[in-house]
């Protein structure tokens, strides 16, 4: 693994490996022809294998029920649950076509079904991220106009919802469409079998560098800042509120309990997307800088496993979807004991009414 590549006049079109091989002949090693095994040993890709299939397994069902049970009570139709479901259908958009063809590639432990299937497999995997990846912030700026009023008598509507989840898609084609077009190109990363926007090479006709700096500021470091700032206003309203009326159980109550949710989101969407943003932002200032391509592939790992962990923060945390989710999965009766009219059900409902207090206080 000592021979340069200098001297080679121009690097494959739908692939690059990103480390020196002993070879001559690249296309020989493609990673659409045969098993990547001088990446990494068969356990490592039997292991990853393995991981695709339990978020597979995982992912399908508690997205297609945050869906199912959505449309099934009516009561979960509120327009701040729009987003949810939004959030639910990139995730299945990322499971279906992302988990599952990097699970089959890295059973065979090469990308077998080809080129093209890799350029979809890319583009669906990154649309379905970045619609993911807004609908947090978009989650987090809804929250701030329906609970802070910066605009006033403005009333939330379901019109305004929908625009919220139609904006996700937009800046969602938006970050995804121009690698199809030339800026940037989707090929396989890390160990070869999940594909993804090319982070490493430089100075060509595809122009990375460019595309990588746009989706660190534009897809990470806006929304992020979206998030940050509006949850950080939340909190700053329901501090507030709560100072009023420090004889209040209820109102200390729900300021603890936004207080956790808040801390959980926010780190959840670092979790799922700082370690992707910081190895793309490292490897294109750090150009000729060797590093492990199997490392390469966990922040990939990290952004899909998110299609389970977000369902989880974002769902299973409202206590009307866990409600009514344990009565449909156990017919009926949750064994849990949760109730279906509790007046806080949703987080953003319960501060809401603690925030109006603001106005009348007990």
């Amino acid at each position: 693994m000592l021979k340069s590549r200098e001297g080679r006049e121009e690097l494959p079109e739908d692939f690059f490996i990103p480390m020196v091989l002993e070879t001559s002949n690249l296309t020989a090693l493609s990673p659409f022809l045969v098993p990547q095994t001088h990446l990494g040993s068969p356990g490592v890709f039997v292991g990853m294998s393995a991981f695709m299939f339990v978020l597979i397994a995982l992912g399908v069902p508690i997205n297609a029920l945050t869906i199912f049970c959505t449309a099934k009570y009516k009561k979960l139709r509120s327009h701040l649950n729009y987003i949810l479901v939004n959030l639910a259908v990139s995730n299945l958009l990322v499971i279906c076509v992302g988990s599952t063809t990097a699970f089959y590639s890295f059973s065979q432990m090469y990308f077998a079904l080809g080129p093209t299937a890799c350029k979809i497999e890319g583009f669906a995997a990154t649309l379905g991220g970045m619609v993911s990846l807004w609908s947090l912030a978009v989650v987090a700026f809804e929250r701030f106009l329906v609970i802070c009023k910066p605009l006033g008598n403005f009333t939330f509507r379901g019109s305004h919802a929908v625009l919220g989840c139609a904006a996700t898609w937009i800046f969602g084609l938006v970050a995804s469409v121009p690698p199809l077009f030339g800026w940037s190109r989707y090929i396989p990363e890390g160990l070869q079998c999940s594909c993804g926007p090319d982070w490493y090479t430089s100075d060509n006709k595809w122009h990375n560098e460019s595309y990588v700096i746009f989706l660190f500021c534009f897809c990470f470091g806006v929304p992020l800042a979206v998030i940050i700032l509006s949850y950080g206003r939340l909190l700053l309203t329901l501090r507030a509120v709560a100072k009023q009326q420090e004889q209040s159980a209820t109102t200390q109550k729900a300021e603890r309990e936004v207080t956790k949710m808040v801390v959980v989101m926010v780190l959840g969407f670092l979790v799922c997307w700082a370690p992707y943003s910081a190895f793309a932002l490292w490897v294109v200032t750090h150009r000729g800088q060797p590093f492990d391509v199997g490392l390469a592939s966990v922040p990939s790992v990290f952004s899909k496993a998110s299609t389970v962990y977000n369902p989880v923060i974002y769902v299973f945390m409202n206590k009307q979807f866990r409600s009514c989710m344990l009565k449909l999965v156990f017919c009926g009766r949750s064994p849990f004991g949760d109730e279906d009219d509790v007046s806080g059900s949703s987080q953003a409902t319960q501060v809401s009414s603690v925030s109006s207090s603001q106005v009348s206080p007990a």
